[in-house]
């Protein structure tokens, strides 16, 4: 099952997942932009996985996870999810 979820991300299926992370908040597009600028290129299945369940939530409830007020909880605590969010706040390497 590993190797599957660690298989690259089809281009078509790349290009719908950026559809899907649109935001109506300014801030958690910034973080959504700086994470594809980064992975777009090597992005995974798990972490398409794990980005797909963050979309899932409220625009305040996503913002609150990327600035750390709050940790993922029930459904959201996986793997997947704290990986994406560890990548989505991480900040540029000096």
């Amino acid at each position: 099952m590993d190797a599957v979820v660690d298989e690259l991300l089809a281009p078509a299926a790349l290009s719908k997942l950026r559809w899907r992370c649109r935001r109506g908040l300014l801030e958690n597009d910034l973080f959504i932009e700086r994470f594809f600028a980064r992975y777009a290129d090597r992005l995974t299945l798990r972490q398409a996985v794990g980005l797909e369940a963050l979309m899932e939530l409220a625009d305040n409830d996503l913002l609150d996870l990327l600035f750390a007020r709050v940790q993922p909880e029930a459904t959201l605590d996986r793997p997947e999810v704290r990986l994406v969010l560890e990548q989505l706040r991480a900040r540029a390497a000096a």
